[in-house]
């Protein structure tokens, strides 16, 4: 509702501006007022024209006001201080929209662009860990929001399957368990839900770095099954494939227990055996991009300049001083090796090669095969050399979200680099690093997890985790542990239900926790993980939002009503004079214009708040008034049609965040 009538305002703005002074403004900035008594939208336009009018903004601001005069859906407009515009909305009119509202998915264009989210993305070597929670959570809650907005998006998983993480698992499994192809395939078949082979390669993962510290000649090991994988057709290939793709399978099982899916899973192995490299190369080269190195560190290495190079700096200041630059006096020490000298390529070229792929630059496609299926019968495609003629088209996306930590930085610059050196600017424009910062545990976590922890860590404010030292929380077994311990809760506030009933009220709240808690955090913040508080029912946690809604539902259940019912339903609107139950009905129509800056500042974390926010406003709103006891008919009507339009905004809210609502808690 909220945005719905600030794009009209704005639109409106637009118009008068062209019409009275005949000026094109791409953007009208529109605030909010501190409180609901001066209105809802606040506009600051008149100090930016003050200068190309040369008039007072004041004055400005009373030719608008005056020139606007009435619109449909608000009450006034009001010049305010020195300049400022303010907007009343006619609450009624409002009122009236959001009831009739579904908080549906916003009117989606007739041919959107497509957009694509690649997220998780984890090494299929071992089980997943709670880091790549926080990125999977992320995403998807990314992707959601996207979608709500109009958005078609395609959801990627990409798996480096051909990378050392993976060569030292099958190091692991040839060297020191000394086991052949067929064998790891009989241990694979004999994984249990209780010895899951993820969890398996976890330990062996761990006991091969310590195996390569005690000698550092079993590294030569590494390097010789790393070329074997990238060559292909040989026994330390044929195991690699083997153990990733068994383990991609239980990285897919564990995300779907949060509701996390995933359309399309590329692989290394394909872009390496595609040759999508010698595509990408050849643009390179003829655009100037790469350069053959003959001296210094990089001598015999195809390189590229970095943005970031101090030698970039100095040239790209002499040009705007307009001086001539330093002649060259050396190599650029700083280049980015793209190529090495024994003409392997590095990650950075690889990637450069998969995201032309993506923006159907390259002219080279992946086959397609099934590999694995949802409960509701969606299918998600891996890639093949070779594949079926009947697929789902990816890549060729209008713009590419990449959530990957805030240690990528670099690598993901280079990348959009190459792509401004080839000329392609707009996809250079159209590609996000959506970083983000890594996930600890707080010693009081460790320590419920039954990790061994000193006295000095103790003192620590969080625990840094290391999947290659063995020292990590599982994803599976943490959401196990948030699942017991909702469950112990439950169990105890309703032991009436079936066990399958608490089971699935606990794991509803366990999911909950978790996600609202990988969320409220910026993406740039660290996380410190800690039950308890992922878990309270009190304060800015997940429980404390689904608590709400629960709370909500148990009054239209008590009134012997739908809370849908009293939606459609007539509703005395007069009480809305009152700024007190204003707020609230504002605050739950500003559902969309949470998701519009959600996405325009890649900060899924406002949805958290918002949500948080709403909560609590109807908490104090719920404790304040009691509905069902209220003698005047028409406002105990009101009251409900309030009960009922916040819930299903919050309903809505947790939804985007992937997190479902019980009936009980």
């Amino acid at each position: 509702m909220y945005l719905e009538f600030q794009q009209q305002l704005s639109q409106r703005i637009r118009d008068l501006l062209r019409q009275q002074y005949d000026l094109d403004l791409p953007r009208v900035v529109i605030d909010q007022p501190p409180n609901v008594g001066l209105g809802e939208y606040a506009l600051p336009l008149s100090f930016e024209l003050a200068k190309k009018l040369r008039k007072p903004p004041r004055k400005i601001a009373e030719e608008i006001v005056a020139g606007l005069g009435q619109a449909s859906g608000f009450a006034a407009f009001e010049v305010a201080g020195a300049g400022y515009i303010n907007a009343k909305l006619d609450r009624a009119s409002a009122a009236r929209f959001l009831l009739q509202s579904k908080l549906a998915p916003e009117a989606k264009p007739a041919a959107p662009e497509k957009i694509l989210v690649e997220h998780t993305s984890i090494n299929p070597n071992k089980a997943a860990h709670i880091g790549h929670l926080r990125n999977a959570i992320l995403g998807d809650t990314f992707v959601r929001l996207l979608r709500a907005s109009g958005a078609q998006v395609d959801v990627q998983n990409y798996i480096d399957n051909t990378g050392v993480q993976v060569a030292d698992v099958v190091v692991g499994f040839l060297y020191l368990e000394k086991k052949s192809k067929p064998e790891v395939e009989a241990l694979i078949q004999q994984a249990t839900k209780h010895k899951p082979f993820d969890y398996y390669c976890w330990d062996l993962y761990a006991r091969v770095s310590q195996w390569y510290e005690e000698d550092k000649e079993h590294l030569k090991l590494r390097l010789q099954t790393l070329h074997d994988i990238e060559r292909g057709d040989n026994e330390p290939s044929a195991i690699g494939k083997l153990i990733s793709n068994a383990i991609i399978r239980r990285h897919l099982e564990t995300m779907q227990r949060l509701g996390i899916e995933y359309d399309f899973l590329p692989q290394e192995s394909e872009i390496l055996h595609l040759h999508f490299w010698d595509m990408a190369f050849e643009q390179l080269k003829q655009k100037g991009v790469l350069y053959f190195e003959n001296e210094g560190k990089n001598n015999g290495c195809w390189v590229m300049k970095r943005a970031s190079s101090s030698q970039t700096a100095k040239r790209q200041s002499a040009a705007e001083e307009n001086e001539d630059p330093e002649p060259k006096s050396g190599p650029d020490e700083e280049a980015k090796v793209i190529v090495r000298s024994n003409g392997t390529v590095t990650y950075v070229g690889k990637d450069i090669a998969y995201h032309l792929w993506k923006f159907g630059l390259l002219g080279k496609d992946f086959g397609y095969c099934r590999f694995y299926r949802y409960p509701d019968g969606r299918e998600v495609w891996i890639s093949a050399e070779s594949g079926e003629r009947d697929h789902p088209h990816f890549g060729g996306v209008h713009a590419i979200y990449n959530v990957i930590d805030s240690r990528q930085s670099d690598p993901q610059n280079n990348v959009i680099e190459a792509l401004r050196g080839l000329g392609y600017t707009e996809q250079a424009e159209n590609y996000h690093h959506f970083s983000y910062e890594m996930v600890a545990l707080t010693p009081r976590c460790a320590a419920e997890l039954g990790y061994d922890i000193s006295e000095e860590d103790r003192k620590r404010a969080y625990i840094e985790v290391s999947g290659r030292k063995g020292f990590g929380v599982k994803a599976d077994d943490l959401m196990d542990a948030l699942i017991s311990a909702a469950q112990k809760e439950v169990d105890t506030r309703h032991p009436e239900m079936s066990e399958g009933e608490r089971r699935k009220i606990a794991t509803q709240i366990a999911v909950g926790a978790l996600r609202y808690f990988m969320l409220k955090f910026t993406k740039n913040s660290v996380i410190a993980f800690d039950f308890a508080e992922a878990l309270s029912f009190e304060g800015e946690t997940g429980p404390y939002a689904q608590y709400a809604i629960v709370r909500a539902s148990n009054i239209f259940r008590k009134a012997g009503l739908s809370a849908e019912e009293i939606l459609a339903s007539r509703v005395e609107l007069s009480f809305l004079n009152e700024d007190e139950f204003w707020e609230l009905w504002l605050r739950a129509g500003q559902r969309s214009a949470m998701v519009r800056q959600c996405i325009a500042t890649e900060e899924p974390s406002h949805a958290a708040k918002y949500a948080f926010q709403l909560a609590q406003m109807f908490n104090n709103f719920y404790h304040k008034h009691h509905i069902l006891t209220e003698s005047d008919e028409a406002k105990k009507r009101f009251l409900l049609a309030t009960a009922a339009v916040v819930r299903r905004s919050l309903i809505d809210s947790l939804g985007l965040m992937g997190i479902e609502v019980p009936e009980v808690m």
